[in-house]
This record gives structure tokens, C-alpha cells and sequence, in this order.
């Protein structure tokens, strides 16, 4: 049995490594990496790193390398990918999961202000702040670019390119992260706002108690929906549940 998992998140590493554990014969996993961070942490298993060029190509490489069950479990917000694996599994005949931790609920103290997109967040910014703790990732700076009267502190693992706010420090830097790292850094650079997308899980999450605790506004740029039809699980210990049934489905032994 042959799966691809679309991964790049901790969820879809911890999924490749109980799979990898699997003492069981029959079972080929193949990890995707879409390239976009220089130095990713490398799962076990196969691993391909690029594009497939688009639902079409990812169909084709479903059928050409007979893969038997297909897991998205990319980033919250890789809405291109996850529409495109759906529209794949579906030309190929082939079953797919979608592996997404659970996203953050505020809670009291929380000072949160919603918006649908990067380019809505940052209408709100102005409003909000002048110095902003901006932990959306370097790919969608340009919605800021134009707030030139903000001050950014930019946190992302690779540098960022252009087009992004002209008034702007980079720090480079990879989580999980520790509550006293993230409150010594709102001090430290006297961040009034703080803008996240809610992506989910422990690793990140300590931002959002520092700012609670600070009494800062956040604001929470809302996750795109898992495309209609697509079976969703929170857990890698799910998904890797679900990969059993499929096993036991092809004849080869499932889990107890």
C-alpha cells in the first residue's frame, strides 16, 4: 500500500514517524515538501520536495506511482494545495484525509479582533497599534506593504522578499516557543498589536497568552475551509487510524 502525505507540519511529521514505527510489511509512505522553507526538517519515509503542477499534475502522479491513499496534511492555510488534492483524489479514484490540528478559541482576557484575509487584517492595524508583531509567515507581506506609518517586527523562518513594509525588523526563527521568550519579546520591541493567523496548535500558541497577559489587542486572521466532502480528523494518531482501515482494506494486516 502505497500513501502520499502532503506535509510540512509538525502533524504530518509525528504522522510520517507512527507510520515509519510500524513494524507491519506492505506499507510505502511517500512525504511531499512543497520547497518553500530552505531547510525543512526532514521527515522519515520517502520524501519529494516542489510541486506537482496543479490538480491535474497531482492526479497524474497519483495514478503513475499507484498511490492508495492520499493525507493533506499541510499547513492550515495552504488553501491552493488542499483544493487541488481534492480535485486530484477525485479524477485518480483515490481516497483522501485531511490531517488539521484544531484551530485556537479566545478565552477570557483575550482581546481579539477577526478578519478573513491578510489584506483585512491590516485595514485593522491602524486602528489598533502602532508597532506591530506581524507571525503570518513571509509570504503574504505585501497586503502590509502599504502601511507605512506602522513599525513591524516580522518573525518567519527564511527572510522575507519584497514587497513587505517599509518600516521593518526581521527576526528569524523557528518555533515551538517558550511564554517567557514571547513576553521578553513584546517588551523588549514595546509591540502594542499583535497579528496571527490562527493556525493551530502548542507550538506557536504562547504568543497569544503573552499578549493577554500584556492586555494587547490580536488580531486572528480566520483559517480557509477544508474543501466540501474531504473527511477531516485533528490527530495524527487519527489519520494514522484511518491508514490502518485503508491497510486492512488491501489485504494487508490492520491495526488491533
Amino acid at each position: 500500500m502505497h500513501v502520499l502525505i502532503l506535509g510540512g507540519t509538525t502533524e504530518a511529521r509525528r504522522l510520517a514517524e507512527l507510520l515509519a514505527a510500524d513494524a507491519r510489511p506492505g506499507l510505502r509512505v511517500t512525504n511531499s515538501l512543497a520547497g518553500r522553507v530552505a531547510a525543512p526538517r526532514l521527515p522519515p519515509g520517502e520524501v519529494r520536495v516542489g510541486g506537482f503542477g496543479g490538480a491535474e499534475g497531482l492526479a497524474a502522479w497519483l495514478r503513475e506511482h499507484e498511490v492508495d491513499a492520499l493525507i493533506d496534511a499541510t499547513h492550515p492555510f495552504a488553501r491552493t494545495i488542499s483544493f487541488n488534492a481534492a480535485r486530484a483524489a477525485a479524477t485518480a479514484h483515490v481516497p483522501l484525509l485531511a490531517l488539521r490540528r484544531p484551530g485556537w478559541v479566545p478565552v477570557a482576557g483575550d482581546d481579539w479582533h477577526e478578519a478573513e484575509s491578510l489584506e483585512g487584517a491590516a485595514e485593522l492595524l491602524p486602528a489598533l497599534g502602532r508597532r506591530v508583531f506581524l507571525t503570518t509567515g513571509r509570504m503574504g507581506l505585501a497586503a502590509f506593504a502599504a502601511l507605512d506609518d506602522l513599525w513591524f517586527l516580522v518573525r518567519s523562518v527564511d527572510a522575507p522578499e519584497p514587497p513587505h513594509p517599509p518600516r521593518m525588523e526581521v527576526l528569524l526563527d523557528r518555533g515551538p516557543f517558550t511564554l517567557d521568550g514571547e513576553r521578553e519579546l513584546l517588551r523588549r520591541h514595546r509591540v502594542d498589536v499583535v497579528v496571527t493567523k490562527d493556525s493551530g496548535g502548542a507550538a506557536t500558541a504562547p504568543k497569544l497568552a503573552a499578549a493577554r497577559e500584556a492586555g494587547l489587542p490580536v488580531v486572528v486572521v480566520r483559517r480557509p475551509p477544508v474543501p466540501e466532502g474531504v473527511p477531516v480528523v485533528a490527530g495524527p494518531e487519527q489519520a494514522a487510524d484511518w491508514i490502518g482501515e485503508r491497510r486492512g482494506a488491501h489485504g494487508f494486516p490492520a491495526a488491533d
